[in-house]
């Protein structure tokens, strides 16, 4: 059948976001892909390794999304473009973002490596605010910290006034880019 990793994780990351992470199981996965669980174990290892390969498979294309928004950009509007990818990141594929966040072990090193590749990504785009090392990656966090928080509470229906989410998405982009031109006016 040609069976390999990245067509599990292709499937697994489907079953993801149409249904749910819980529904992601050895049997809808084998089921899905028409053939007896047994033969998963050729490319995974249980569940467990099937979570893990997902969180790191999940990492690396929401790294391909931003670098992809990234390229040719540079400063505010490298910002605005990083929180829009990351947001519709997780519109598209709910279940893959959620299977990057429940890792079985989130210090494995192959999740640290690819979560790292993200981090790297967002320090280059933020290097234009000549942000000093520390503070650099307190900037990181808090744009991470942004895109999650407004990102979990639009999945949740959190945003219940009917207005433009994107415009909120924009605004909050905004506010925080005040405070990075802030920072930078005292250094």
């Amino acid at each position: 059948m040609g069976l390999d990793l990245y067509t599990i994780l292709q499937t697994a990351a489907e079953i993801a976001d149409k249904e749910g992470l819980e529904a992601v199981t050895l049997a809808t996965l084998a089921k899905k892909l028409g053939i007896r669980p047994p033969s998963l174990y050729n490319h995974i290892e249980g569940l467990h390794g099937l979570r893990k390969q997902l969180a790191v498979y999940g990492l690396k294309q929401l790294y391909s999304t931003l670098a992809d928004a990234a390229v040719g950009r540079s400063g505010d509007d490298a910002v605005h473009t990083l929180g829009k990818a990351y947001v519709s990141f997780v519109r598209a594929h709910p279940g893959l973002y959620e299977a990057t966040l429940q890792s079985p072990d989130p210090l494995d090193p192959e999740i640290q490596r690819a979560g790292d590749e993200i981090v790297k990504l967002t320090l280059r785009v933020l290097h234009v605010y000549k942000l000093e090392d520390e503070t650099a990656l307190h900037a990181v966090r808090s744009l991470r910290s942004m895109f999650h928080g407004f990102s979990s509470l639009e999945r949740k229906g959190g945003f219940g006034l009917p207005l433009d989410r994107n415009e909120t998405l924009r605004f909050l982009i905004d506010t925080f880019l005040v405070g990075i031109h802030q920072k930078m006016k005292k250094h």
